[in-house]
């Protein structure tokens, strides 16, 4: 039988405790945790246990590795210290998963690609997404090619009016400076996705959007510096803190609460709010980032691709459409339903290659009424979710479970740093985010296979095949590619 891996895990917050850490807690068979970092020592004894080792400092752990011995490495700090964290594991030798973004500027990102052309450092990034059960079957109906050639892809990114508040107006996505664009920090799952679908890198990106309402203009008559300090709008204010944090979410102690501190009792949730960012008035925060974004793709197939980013959404949840010249997709992440409809009376899916990614086929048969036309054809509804309400909730549909399993079973075959889990296959949609941003304040369309050789220099795919990587070839259930 074959001995559990050993992790060490760098940041013990959301992603590290949450995400990465509830897995190997589930799977004592498959992975335990040797070492743990974090500041905060609440959450480094919650991660740790009795059993791992502890450091206040990432670094400290890094410098232990040899005496830790851990087969690879989690890194879940904050944006700014991915670079450096990665770069020390690189050198280290060992293989990691690397919490997205990768790199939280292009600088840093340029800095990490020379470090992975200098070292071969093994670097899977942590597009959770391409895991999760719904969007492997999307992509193994258009791998399949019953769509035809791709004309279209539109992704709706609906962050959530409450959502956006916790993360890009209060949290710690708020300020690009601080942490980055919000079409990186946000929408970089949802670029990978139509890179991932599409197959190939766009050849032009552009891009619009603003800071549209989270403004001190936008504040009501009187509204205070905070949501605790007496607001006379509090009963109509749609981000009014404590309904959200102390109220409609009072059974809930993991993310976002446990953002608040370690006192999650009313009391607790009160006293944070009145003391820490996230009780502070929504207009009268120090955010930066845009509250709304399209991005338009074009593609050398022919193919335009366009991404719609936004806080106003009463959905928590990505919409997706494809047409292609022998059928369209319709798509729907928060439920799992996934409509295909096909154009030819003959035509059919590959049913095997859509259970094994993961989905059911739970309708079929010719739709020939409700605006459908006049000819008929055959359609199909599929669900492909998580296998639990709780995962699909808390885990990006099942994305963060699929991930994990598959990088744990690469550390085990030696093969991180290939097919999904490369650094190369995450590089493309990181500079198409930089490259939408830089279109967004000003720069226009821009041509991007020259803006990233540009951007790479010398760390770019002339000289180390990164960037502009292959389509891959894995549509199967979540794996090493």
């Amino acid at each position: 039988m074959t001995s559990a891996l050993r992790l060490a895990v760098l940041g013990a917050g959301g992603r590290g405790a949450d995400a990465y850490g509830r897995w190997v807690r589930a799977h004592p068979d498959r992975a335990r945790i040797v070492g743990v970092a974090d500041p905060a020592p609440a959450r480094l004894d919650a991660l740790a246990g009795t059993t791992a080792a502890r450091y206040a400092d990432w670094r400290d752990l890094v410098a232990d590795l040899g005496h830790l011995r851990p087969d690879a490495v989690l890194i879940a700090l904050p944006d700014a210290l991915h670079v450096p964290a990665a770069t020390a594991v690189a050198q280290a030798g060992l293989p990691m998963l690397l919490e997205k973004p990768a790199a939280p500027t292009l600088t840093g990102l340029t800095d990490l690609a020379q470090v992975v052309r200098r070292t071969d450092a093994r670097i899977a990034v942590g597009h959770v997404l391409r895991f999760a059960p719904f969007w492997r079957t999307v992509r193994a109906v258009v791998a399949s090619g019953t769509l035809g050639d791709l004309a279209t892809i539109e992704v709706r990114e609906n962050i959530g009016f409450w959502h956006f508040a916790h993360s890009f107006v209060r949290g710690n996505w708020r300020n690009a400076a601080g942490s980055s664009p919000m079409v990186l920090a946000k929408t970089c799952h949802d670029l990978d996705l139509i890179r991932w679908l599409a197959g190939e890198a766009p050849q032009a990106v552009s891009s619009e959007g603003s800071l549209l309402h989270f403004r001190p203009e936008n504040a009501p008559a009187g509204a205070p510096e905070r949501c605790t300090d007496g607001c006379p709008a509090a009963a109509s204010c749609p981000f009014y803190a404590p309904r959200y944090y102390v109220d409609a979410l009072r059974d809930v102690t993991s993310h976002p609460v446990a953002m608040l501190g370690d006192d999650l009792s009313p009391a607790g949730r009160i006293a944070a709010l009145r003391r820490g960012p996230y009780g502070r008035c929504v207009y009268r925060c120090d955010n930066d980032v845009a509250d709304h974004q399209q991005t338009l793709l074009r593609f050398a197939s022919g193919l335009t691709a366009t991404l719609t980013a936004g806080a106003f959404t009463a959905e928590n949840t990505r919409h997706l459409a494809i047409t292609g010249t022998r059928g369209q997709l319709h798509g729907h992440m928060g439920s799992g339903e996934i409509r295909v409809d096909l154009f030819s009376p003959s035509a059919g899916l590959p049913e095997a290659l859509l259970s094994e990614a993961g989905a059911e086929v739970v309708s079929s048969g010719t739709v020939s009424s409700g605006g459908a036309g006049p000819l008929g054809h055959p359609a199909w509804t599929l669900v492909a979710r998580a296998d639990t309400v709780a995962a699909a909730h808390r885990g990006h549909a099942g994305g963060d479970d699929g991930l994990m399993d598959a990088f744990c079973r690469a550390v085990a075959d030696g093969t991180v740093g290939t097919g999904e889990l490369s650094f190369a296959t995450a590089l493309d949609s990181h500079l198409m985010a930089f490259a939408a941003e830089e279109s967004r304040t000003g720069a226009g369309v821009v041509d991007f296979p020259t803006w990233a050789r540009t951007a790479l220099g010398s760390a770019g795919p002339g000289s180390a095949g990164l960037g502009s990587a292959g389509p891959a070839a894995s549509v199967g259930p979540a794996g090493p590619a």
